[in-house]
């Protein structure tokens, strides 16, 4: 058994989305910690900017002057949302109840992504909505006086929820959205934490208008999504890790209960609270791994982690079979497709199904090939941890595409590689 290492993860992805957003909707100046500072969150950013909130480059210590809930004013240049799905889908949002019209744009990747979504409810609350071609971006918001609604959602999305939620927040009006499993829950965490009457169970959610947000001081907790890399890297190649201060929302844990139900030895020590999320020190020993199959009620809870997963059996030479996740074909790639062809090309064996994918147990004990990553980081961060195990020989095409969620990932990676 190696040493033990110790690594602080950046601050989480979805938390510092919204920790912006509430901050220029906030009366006067919010202070915000940790932020994770990469292309995504910096996405965000540059839009709230260019709606008029006064945000500082990002650093690890930022104050966002907020300008209320209405205060906020219409870009005479289309939004650039680069290729986050979360600042394009949650500032719609906000752009929905604001008495003015955005038009937002994207990358190539983005604009292929899904925003009938958020649209379909957004419209229902009295929102206009126009696509350039089909129902990505190019994507405009005709904003406005909104109504309340009671939304079915179908499908769970943490994204489509938060749009509603911060709708209504902007627009003064009651709502309440059912989904059809649990989605990640940031939004609502954070809004009651700011004093916005939140209540939900399980599947509903539902909030009432406030008249302003309380301003706020909030340390962004590490990433869970990120720390899923360094846990499967020191679960396969038999390293103890601690990870302090990560979030470890139950919406969030996905990747590690099953990798715990394939054998994995990861706890949770100095557990507290931070910013109405829950955060701990993630501990990973060694241990032995096994099969697993995942359906469709566990997807929204790991469906980021889901190409690591796929990685992480290729590498423990066991059997993975994941079902009920079709979400993943309208990510930043489609997903199944680059993982079962990436897996292929360095020697796994793995099968592409319709909503999800199969690896099972390889003939070779070893992995070689290079990877083509579409320019999706979570593609790369996988096959990056499968590329530092012992023995394998992999190339990532394009290992600046983590820049999106986790910058330093490399540098974190060679570091408990070295440990």
């Amino acid at each position: 058994m190696k040493a033990r290492g110790t690594i602080r993860v950046p601050g989480d992805k979805s938390i510092s989305h919204r920790a912006l957003i509430l901050g220029a909707l906030a009366p006067s100046d919010c202070r915000i910690r940790g932020i994770l500072e990469s292309d995504d969150v910096r996405s965000t950013a540059t839009v709230l900017r260019a709606l008029g909130a006064v945000v500082p480059t990002l650093s690890d210590d930022v104050v966002v002057r907020g300008h209320g809930l209405s205060g906020l004013t219409r870009s005479h240049s289309p939004l650039q949302c680069g290729n986050s799905g979360t600042t394009a889908r949650l500032m719609a949002g906000v752009a929905a109840a604001s008495p003015f019209i955005s038009r937002f744009e994207g990358d190539s990747s983005l604009s292929r992504r899904p925003m009938a979504r958020v649209a379909e409810p957004l419209s229902a609350m009295g929102a206009k909505f126009e696509f350039d071609r089909g129902d990505g971006l190019p994507m405009t918001v005709h904003g406005g006086r909104l109504s309340g609604i009671a939304w079915d959602t179908r499908a769970a999305s943490a994204q489509t929820k938060s749009a509603i939620l911060l709708a209504a927040l902007v627009g003064g009006v009651h709502v309440s959205v059912r989904e059809s499993r649990r989605s990640r829950d940031h939004t609502e965490r954070l809004l009651r934490h700011l004093g916005v009457p939140v209540t939900s169970t399980d599947i509903r959610i539902q909030l009432s208008p406030v008249e302003s947000l309380d301003a706020f001081d909030v340390t962004i907790p590490g990433d869970p999504s990120s720390a899923a890399y360094l846990l499967a890297y020191a679960s396969l190649a038999r390293v103890v890790v601690a990870l302090p201060g990560v979030c470890v929302n139950p919406t969030r844990m996905g990747f590690i209960e099953a990798l715990r139900r394939m054998g994995a030895d990861i706890r949770y020590e100095d557990a507290a609270a931070n910013a109405g999320e829950d955060v701990a020190t993630i501990v990973s020993r060694p241990a032995r791994l096994g099969g697993i199959r995942i359906g469709e009620a566990e997807v929204p809870s790991l469906i980021d982690e889901l190409p690591l997963l796929a990685c992480v059996a290729a590498a423990a030479r066991v059997e993975v079979e994941v079902s009920g996740a079709a979400e993943l074909r309208v990510k930043e790639s489609d997903r199944i497709a680059a993982v079962v062809s990436n897996l292929r090309s360095v020697g796994a064996d793995a099968v592409e199904m319709p909503d999800g994918f199969r690896v099972s147990v390889s003939s070779s004990r070893t992995l070689s090939g290079r990877i083509a990553t579409r320019g999706d980081h979570r593609v790369a961060m996988a096959f990056g941890v499968l590329g530092a195990l012992p023995g394998n020989e992999i190339e990532i095409d394009d290992r600046d595409c983590v820049s999106v969620s986790y910058p330093g990932f490399w540098e974190d990676l060679d570091s408990l590689r070295k440990n």
